[in-house]
C-alpha cells in the first residue's frame, strides 16, 4: 500500500479536522513529530481526539521520510502526516456529474481553471475559493496541475483549504461549461479586454473561467462565455498573477 506524505502546519491541521466530516478511517493516518511547539501541540491534540496515532521521531528520521518529496514540501517544521490509503487525496475530489445533479443552492459560484499547470497557483486559488464561498472548482484532466504529487503541493499552497473546497476533475471543459449553462449558470471569462468587474452586477449562479498565464482561455472555451470580464489596473507590466487575479475577481463576485 502506498503512502501520501503531507507537510505544513495548515495542510496537516485541515486534513486532520476534515477526517470526521469525510468519515475517513483514522487508522490509515499516522503523525510523526520531532519536537512539541505550540502549533505542533495543537495539531497533536486534534489528531488524538480523532484517534490518529502520533509518534515522536528524531529530526533526522523526519528528514528521511520527506527526502523524496518535491523541494517545496521538504520543510516539515517538525511534523509529518502520513496517509497509508492513497485513495484518500489531500484534495477534496468530487464527481462533477454527481455534484451537478445534487446541487440545489440558490446562490453558487464556480471557478474553472483552464490549463493552469503550476500547483502553487492552483493551491493559492483554492485558498481564495474557500474564503469567498466558492461551491466548486473545476480542473481539466489534462494540461493542468492535478497529479498525486502535485496534490500535496496544492494542499500546502492552499493552507489546508483543499481539504474543504470541492474540486471536480473533468475530461472536457467545453462540454462541462455547456452542462453548467443548461443548469442555469452564467459563464464569465477573465480576459484583459473584458468589461471591468467592478462595474458589473452578477447573477446568483455564475462560473468564472481563469485561463493560463501564457495563452489565456482556450478559443473554444472562450466562445462559450456569456461575458468577458477584466480587472481595472494601472500598472506597467502586462498582467496579474493568475492566483492574485482570481482572488480579486472572487471578491467582486462575493460582495
Amino acid at each position: 500500500m502506498s503512502s501520501n506524505i503531507i507537510t505544513g502546519f495548515h495542510a496537516i491541521e485541515e486534513r486532520v479536522l476534515s477526517l470526521s466530516k469525510k468519515q475517513l478511517n483514522p487508522h490509515n493516518y499516522k503523525i510523526f513529530y520531532s519536537k512539541i511547539g505550540p502549533r505542533v501541540k495543537k495539531i497533536l491534540s486534534s489528531a488524538q481526539n480523532e484517534g490518529i496515532s502520533c509518534l515522536q521521531k528524531s529530526e533526522e528520521e523526519l528528514n528521511e521520510i520527506v527526502k523524496n518529496l518535491h523541494d517545496s514540501l521538504q520543510d516539515h517544521r517538525g511534523i509529518v502526516l502520513i496517509v497509508e490509503d492513497q485513495t484518500t487525496s489531500s484534495v477534496n475530489i468530487v464527481d462533477f456529474n454527481s455534484w451537478i445533479k445534487t446541487s440545489n443552492q440558490e446562490k453558487q459560484t464556480i471557478v474553472i481553471l483552464d490549463r493552469i499547470t503550476d500547483p502553487h497557483n492552483v493551491g493559492a486559488i483554492i485558498r481564495s475559493c474557500d474564503q469567498f464561498g466558492v461551491s466548486l472548482v473545476i480542473i481539466p484532466e489534462h494540461k493542468s496541475a492535478n497529479s498525486i504529487n502535485e496534490n500535496d503541493i496544492i494542499a500546502r499552497s492552499s493552507a489546508g483549504a483543499s481539504a474543504w473546497v470541492p474540486v471536480a476533475i473533468v475530461k472536457n471543459l467545453v462540454r462541462t461549461v455547456e452542462i453548467l449553462k443548461e443548469n442555469g449558470f452564467w459563464i464569465y471569462g477573465a480576459d484583459a479586454g473584458g468589461e471591468h468587474c467592478n462595474e458589473m452586477k452578477f447573477p446568483s449562479k455564475k462560473a468564472i473561467i481563469m485561463g493560463s498565464e501564457g495563452t489565456g482561455i482556450a478559443k473554444l472555451l472562450k466562445e462559450q462565455c456569456d461575458s468577458i470580464i477584466s480587472i481595472p489596473t494601472c500598472g506597467k507590466i502586462d498582467s496579474l498573477n493568475v492566483s492574485v487575479a482570481t482572488g480579486i475577481l472572487l471578491y467582486e463576485l462575493y460582495k
